[in-house]
């Protein structure tokens, strides 16, 4: 299958700016292309992960892909479709941003080998030695301020007011594209569907000021079924830095993820072929109940990210904690990624170490009433161990690595007691 069909049948092409065009210019040459990345944030998120598995998927067939991380841009802020504008971040703090981002990028791409190897860019270098006057007077006289005032991404905040800087931003991008065609004869720019009033931005300085054409390829924001969007300033971004989303709590979001959104997703966010995923599919819909589509889609993107040791380790996590495995077969680190949002207490000198006592305390049962009937019908779990003694005493040895104590109520209700 041809790559642009193979992108379209994944569900990965939103908006071209030619697609005979741009079909034909994959099928006759070797494309060289490019992604930007701002760094407003010190990691990227699965949102991102789109943009940057379709480029993979370029590289692999052969076309040659530019990593741009916006060492300038991310100074100034993409005022696309936000309320209101951005905090301005010191030179400082976006370059140790762009050092972390561009260590990501590395991971997804090969940069190594071949001669369509990716090469990583940083826009700083070239926007940071041109003057204002020179801006202004090479690349700002092929923009009228009608043709600006037309993006959908002005247009939303005329009302609620932008400034100069952020106005001024899809010229940067343009003049990105620009730059990269005339000196890395970048020819198509990739990026999610909420960029393309920047991206034709590009194409509009390439034809007035380059005489020459250029390729714009979208790919559609990712929501589920429900309509909600991946991305951090949605609240729910699942990062691609471990540090910051554990392997566990990505797995989690995977497995998770709605039946009618799983089959879906196997086609954009993993490298299983789409006879693959067909066959899956055809297993998933007769049994959906054993979720084999977001068992694969977890396994798959879990290890695309973080590597097979991670993704074996949330297994692991996974399994202890709610499908009858053993907690004490895993280690305190391992448990409080695997519990990292129930509620944790600090327990103090002061405190009753009686079970009872404690349970109430802890908030885990909310009467002492209530705690002994919980205890006497076998309802708590200390560290994974049934407990029906209404005397029973906590003490060192119900502390795991002499840090933690694991409570559970009922199946899947946890609880942490932290020393």
């Amino acid at each position: 299958m041809h790559i642009f069909d193979e992108l379209k049948e994944r569900g990965l092409v939103n908006q071209t700016t030619d697609e005979e065009a741009l079909r034909k210019a994959l099928e006759e040459e070797q494309v060289s292309y490019y992604t930007g990345y701002d760094p407003t944030a010190d990691s990227l998120h699965l949102g991102h992960l789109v943009a940057i598995l379709t480029s993979r998927r370029l590289q692999l067939a052969g076309h040659k892909p530019y990593a741009l991380v916006g060492g300038a841009t991310g100074l100034i802020g993409d005022p696309s479709f936000k309320d209101a504008e951005r905090s301005l971040q010191t030179k400082e703090t976006v370059d140790g941003w762009v050092d972390k981002i561009q260590g990501q990028l590395s991971r997804f791409l090969d940069f190594d080998k071949g001669e369509n190897k990716a090469e990583m860019v940083n826009n700083y270098d070239w926007f940071g030695s041109i003057s204002f006057i020179d801006f202004l007077r090479d690349v700002g006289k092929y923009f009228t301020v009608n043709y600006m005032m037309s993006k959908d991404s002005v247009k939303s905040r005329i009302e609620t007011g932008i400034s100069y800087t952020e106005f001024a931003y899809q010229i940067m991008q343009g003049y990105d594209f620009y730059t990269l065609n005339q000196e890395r004869n970048v020819t198509l720019q990739i990026g999610g569907s909420d960029q393309w009033g920047n991206m034709t931005a590009g194409t509009e300085l390439l034809r007035r000021k380059g005489n020459t054409t250029g390729h714009v390829l979208t790919v559609p924001l990712i929501t589920d079924a429900t309509g909600k969007k991946f991305g951090k300033s949605e609240g729910n971004a699942i990062w691609l830095d471990a540090s910051k989303t554990s392997p566990y709590e990505m797995y989690q979001f995977w497995l998770n993820v709605l039946d009618d959104d799983a089959i879906r997703f196997l086609k954009i966010f993993t490298f299983l072929s789409l006879e693959e995923i067909a066959d899956i599919e055809k297993e998933f819909l007769a049994a959906p109940h054993q979720r084999l589509a977001q068992k694969t889609l977890a396994k798959e993107v879990v290890t695309l990210v973080h590597g097979q040791e991670a993704y074996e380790q949330a297994l692991k996590i996974t399994e202890s904690l709610f499908s009858g495995g053993n907690i004490q077969d895993l280690s305190v680190s391992e448990l409080l990624q695997g519990l990292s949002d129930v509620p944790n207490y600090q327990v103090t000198n002061e405190d009753s170490l009686n079970l009872v006592d404690i349970l109430v305390t802890a908030g885990v049962s909310p009467s002492k009433r209530q705690a002994r009937e919980d205890v006497t019908n076998g309802a708590i779990y200390i560290n994974g161990e049934r407990i029906q003694d209404l005397d029973y005493q906590l003490d060192s040895k119900d502390r795991l690595e002499d840090k933690i104590t694991v409570i559970r109520r009922g199946k899947k209700k946890y609880s942490i007691l932290t020393y």
